[in-house]
């Protein structure tokens, strides 16, 4: 677990185009850089006297802090001003070439820039945004990250379409491992793809005076 994680956590910075994680005796540590999650600590195998030390330790705003784990198994350690984030599953799949069936009236773009793959699928009347994702590539692993179907465009395998973009684009650096962090609705669409879950991936973020 602890090696998928560290696969997740670094090319999650790799997409989002964040600092380095830094190791600490918790896990991980990213510093993000955005008002909205400043600081993000993932916790790998942390007991839970590790745990709240770390959180009783944090008096900024908006800070988040993630574990493998249940949300019921984590919320004990957070006090009041401490608030869930959206519950997600840590998955991984050994990737293999897929043929991509683009779906009639649609493009597609492709670019690979300093590690982030980007894919982009465009309605041919006007040319508007209709699904989108990014990949971090690292020594060992794609990792997907932002895969998005706009509304008005959904039911139509355009999820599918940019998982198999990326999954090319993956393939063609020599990465053979894709890992992620999934939604509750997502993760239904990779199982279909072949992924495996592999544990809970959870986290509060800290709203003091919320």
């Amino acid at each position: 677990m602890t090696r998928t994680g560290r696969q997740w956590v670094e090319g999650w910075a790799v997409a989002r185009r964040t600092s380095r994680p830094v190791d600490v005796p918790w896990g991980l540590r990213i510093d993000v850089g955005r008002q909205a999650r400043t600081v993000r600590h993932v916790l790998f195998d942390a007991d839970a006297a590790t745990a709240r030390a770390l959180i009783g330790s944090i008096t900024e705003p908006a800070v988040c802090v993630k574990a493998f784990l249940t949300l019921d198994a984590m919320r004990p350690w957070f006090p009041p001003t401490w608030e869930p984030v959206d519950p997600c599953f840590l998955m991984a799949v050994d990737l293999r070439p897929a043929p991509v069936r683009m779906p009639d009236g649609y493009t597609a773009a492709v670019e690979t820039t300093d590690g982030v793959v980007s894919v982009r699928v465009l309605g041919d009347a006007g040319g508007e945004l209709a699904a989108s994702g990014l990949a971090g590539l690292t020594d060992t692993a794609c990792v997907y990250d932002r895969i998005v179907t706009e509304p008005a465009h959904r039911r139509r395998g355009l999820g599918t379409v940019v998982m198999g973009l990326l999954t090319d684009a993956a393939l063609a650096a020599g990465v053979t491992e894709g890992v992620l962090g999934a939604t509750v609705p997502g993760r239904a669409l990779y199982e279909t793809l072949g992924w495996k879950a592999l544990a809970p991936l959870n986290g509060f973020v800290h709203r003091p005076g919320a």
